[in-house]
């Protein structure tokens, strides 16, 4: 599972699984989608950060620990579908407010309440949180260098690691071509929490696999060589740590 500030919670494959019909709408209005998933996450981000306030003030009593914000959500299914469903009621919203159409309308409705839903599932399971979050990986730095491996274009990623081994989600990845020499692999800054990284490389961005042994530190870089075949393929990212319970009624006081 990504981080909720790790990028997109969803995009547009997920909301045409929910609605077939949305692209031909969307084309035939002029709506750019990937903007509304924008908006809808910007909503939810607000929303969720009035909860994780909430959740602060309730756990006054444990006032020396470090209190949960955005950086430490982890995006769970109900969080996923309450994003998808917001993005589509955006979507419609604006379609039926160009148009007046009452079908439009409808489904605007229909994916308000949806939303709702999402939202009251979220609050019956809770707000997944990661201890120790790890930022998802920009893209390493890829250079060839004196060496040799098999000559070809080939893929490589990365993941952060925090000290309990736990993996954030993997870096985009980047394209080499080499013939007749290898290539060096180099991290980017090392973001909150991280203390090492593991590289993935594969030649073909579907399936790229592990290749370091152990995290490596943040400073180390990574060359190319002899390496076993197979290894795990990059996973997507951290697991909640633990689900904060929501509550329903703000605190008064």
């Amino acid at each position: 599972m990504a981080l909720f500030t790790d990028g997109a919670i969803s995009g547009i494959e997920d909301l045409t699984a929910q609605d077939s019909q949305l692209l031909n709408v969307a084309s035939t209005e002029g709506i750019d989608v990937t903007q509304k998933l924008a908006a809808a996450q910007e909503e939810i981000g607000l929303e969720m950060h009035t909860l994780l306030t909430r959740l602060s003030g309730m756990d006054q009593q444990f006032w020396l620990a470090a209190q949960p914000d955005l950086e430490s959500v982890v995006v769970t299914p109900a969080l996923r579908l309450w994003h998808t469903f917001r993005a589509l009621e955006l979507v419609y919203s604006d379609a039926y407010n160009s148009q007046l159409n009452d079908r439009y309308a409808g489904k605007r409705d229909q994916f308000h309440k949806m939303a709702k839903w999402a939202y009251e599932k979220l609050v019956e399971t809770g707000i997944g949180l990661a201890w120790l979050p790890v930022a998802r990986a920009a893209t390493p730095v890829v250079a060839a260098a004196p060496g040799s491996v098999p000559d070809g274009t080939y893929y490589v990623s990365m993941t952060w690691t925090n000290r309990n081994g736990e993996e954030g989600a993997a870096a985009i990845p980047a394209a080499i071509t080499v013939a007749g020499s290898t290539f060096l692999v180099q991290p980017g800054e090392a973001p909150r929490n991280a203390t090492g990284w593991n590289v993935y490389v594969g030649e073909d961005p579907g399936a790229m696999s592990l290749k370091s042994e152990a995290p490596m530190a943040p400073e180390e870089s990574w060359q190319a060589g002899e390496w076993k075949t197979g290894g795990r393929a990059p996973g997507c990212g951290q697991s909640p740590s633990y689900m904060k319970p929501v509550p329903r009624v703000i605190q008064r006081g």
